[in-house]
């Protein structure tokens, strides 16, 4: 088609020179002149391929591309003429300047205009029917027009790009490629309802989370559909599509800065290491083994009794990693004869223990077992640690061993002091320490997975108190900084994370619904269904008592703690250990209650006036010396 269009236009060129008088030139000779110029344009075509661009989707850069090749076949032709008049050579040769220059304006202006009218004709057919959706694209950079694009020229888009917002002043007031760039302190309900808007895509690379978590928060509240560009990266091929251009995901709702690691620290701790996991099929526990895979390490032992999950982690580990020396193991930690056979047979160096029961609700009504797997389980793991000289032990804990209000957070918080009295025995070697943090981001069994299967049911969305607030973490982030610690820490310190301001679990039901595209209220519910029994209305990282002192990374504080009598409260721990099964619910109860100070329950029938104790019972207390003062 370009090759006909510059063929025809050079005649119309001829043409024009001489007043369309076909008697004042040779037709023939501007027949040669024609396909002479037809030569030329049609290599520089070739070498600088103008005409490989879809003219239904045509750039500047075609435009451009377009001008390049004319512009050097305007030259190539003036400098052929030039020369046929000084070497005298045949007329043919010979073109006249004069035509030479019309030809280079007409065909310039013919192959612009048929490529924009093509694709404005091809915009208004394939345009669906009906009214589109509009959208706002946040940054108005190089992405932004990436993304702008893209919309624009996808077939099937039923969106509309109604605006940027960015915050550089230069470009608000102004428009790129036709559209407006607003201040982001424009979006409003008035603004969004006037201009008919209803979708929010991040297309911006420089922002700070903080920053980026605000905005997005605003935008759900104004019920705008928020979705964002993934990173270069992974566009297929190089190239963006729509269908990349997904929801935002609700990490970006925490609004942190990337942790960062003092890789060189923790390389060295983990080089050449033998590494025990425990509860590594866990959310936590099998992230903890992702983060481990990045580091020079002689050999993982995953440890874990959830059998399915165990299969599924080492699928995933021995094909993504078929170099690393992995070592699965299906066990309880509760069974020490078990446990010290591993130890003994793999002789780790740095044990990381994420082993625990730990659902609230579960263990309030089973106390038995929160003792029997939180707490036997670390005491076991612990002793092992010092009979084979582990050099690293790090426990993780919980935001839910401070100033306890259900089973749970107490039997963690003996598990800590368990952690500590070891570390403050004379003579061993290995560091223990401890890392407490608070709930994570999509971990088995959290709120997170439950409002998403509530949501996709049609809800409603269950929540315990309209006031109840948690901290969050992503799980990538939480095991990050359990790595830092594990490495920071010298012996015997609790390591507490920062874990930013507390979010509302009804604000956060808001979100999640919002995120999925529906509305609070409308599409979806919130049920208010009472604080479950050993349930807090927050959570705290430190007690009353605690303080905390800084550490060289920002995000991790160490709690300043009391020593404990580790003689008196162990031998209390191996009494309870050997005769749990032979006590009530109420006695491990009042076990906690006079080991842990500051627990205080929640749940009434585990109530200081419970009666719940027989005769029978107190005999089964005193004739295993369990000697509590129940």
């Amino acid at each position: 088609m370009d090759n006909l269009a510059v063929f025809l236009a050079f005649l119309l060129a001829y043409l024009l020179r001489f007043n369309f008088i076909l008697g004042d030139f040779s037709q023939q000779l501007a027949i040669n002149h024609a396909l002479i110029t037809l030569s030329v344009y049609a290599a520089f075509a070739l070498i600088f391929r103008s005409y490989s661009g879809l003219l239904r989707h045509t750039t500047v850069i075609d435009i451009f591309y377009v001008l390049i090749s004319t512009s050097f076949s305007l030259i190539a032709l003036l400098s052929l003429t030039i020369l046929s008049r000084k070497a005298g050579w045949n007329e043919n040769l010979n073109i006249p300047i004069s035509i030479i220059l019309i030809h280079y304006v007409t065909i310039t202006l013919l192959l612009f205009f048929v490529r924009i009218v093509i694709k404005i004709l091809y915009q208004i057919i394939i345009s669906p029917s009906g009214e589109k959706k509009k959208v706002l694209i946040f940054g108005a950079g190089a992405m932004g027009v990436i993304v702008k694009r893209v919309i624009q020229s996808d077939v099937k888009s039923e969106h509309q790009i109604a605006g940027f917002l960015d915050n550089d002043k230069k470009l608000q007031g102004k428009k790129l490629n036709g559209i407006p760039v607003y201040n982001p302190q424009i979006l409003s309900v008035d603004f969004l309802r006037n201009h008919k808007i209803d979708t929010l895509i991040f297309a911006i690379k420089d922002i700070s989370p903080s920053e980026k978590s605000e905005i997005i928060r605003s935008a759900l509240d104004l019920g705008l559909d928020v979705r964002e560009t993934p990173p270069v990266d992974s566009w297929l091929n190089g190239q963006l599509q729509v269908k990349q251009i997904r929801k935002v995901k609700l990490e970006d709702l925490l609004g942190r800065d990337p942790i960062q690691l003092n890789m060189k620290r923790i390389g060295i701790g983990l080089s050449g290491k033998v590494i025990l996991v425990t509860g590594a099929a866990g959310s936590i526990g099998s992230e903890i083994v992702r983060q481990l895979t990045r580091f020079n390490i002689k050999k993982l032992i995953l440890l874990d009794q959830a059998e399915t999950p165990t299969f599924e982690l080492e699928n995933e580990l021995r094909t993504k990693f078929q170099n690393l020396q992995i070592q699965m193991i299906l066990a309880d930690v509760t069974n020490k004869y078990r446990m010290e056979r591993i130890f003994k047979e793999f002789l780790p160096e740095i044990v990381f223990h994420a082993a625990a029961y730990k659902h609230v609700p579960v263990m309030e009504d089973n106390p038995h077992e929160a003792v029997r797997v939180n707490i036997g389980g670390t005491k076991i793991i612990t002793d092992l640690a010092v009979k084979y000289k582990v050099r690293k032990f790090v426990m993780i804990s919980t935001d839910k061993a401070v100033n306890p209000t259900n089973v749970m957070g107490a039997s963690k918080r003996l598990c800590e002091m368990i952690v500590q009295m070891k570390a403050q025995t004379k003579g061993i070697k290995t560091q223990f320490v401890t890392t407490r943090f608070g709930n994570v981001l999509g971990s088995n069994g959290s709120v997170i997975p439950i409002f998403t299967r509530q949501i996709e049911e049609g809800g409603p969305i269950t929540v315990t108190h309209p006031e109840i607030t948690r901290y969050f973490m992503t799980i990538p982030e939480a095991c990050q900084l359990v790595l830092e610690a594990g490495f920071m820490g010298k012996g015997g310190e609790i390591f507490v994370f920062d874990m930013g301001k507390p979010i509302k679990i009804a604000d956060l039901a808001h979100q999640m619904i919002r995120l999925s595209g529906l509305t609070p209220d409308n599409d979806i519910n919130i049920l208010f269904t009472g604080l479950r029994p050993g349930e807090k209305l927050y959570e705290e990282l430190l007690t009353q008592n605690e303080n905390t002192l800084p550490t060289h990374h920002p995000k991790i504080k160490i709690a300043e703690l009391e020593r404990f009598n580790n003689h008196e409260l162990l031998t209390k721990i191996n009494t309870l250990l050997n005769n749990l099964y032979s006590i009530s619910k109420q006695d491990v109860i009042e076990f906690f209650k006079l080991y842990v100070p500051e627990y205080s329950s929640t749940n009434k029938m585990y109530s200081n006036d419970s009666e719940l104790e027989s005769n029978h019972d107190n005999n089964i207390l005193k004739e295993s010396s369990l000697k509590t003062n129940l």
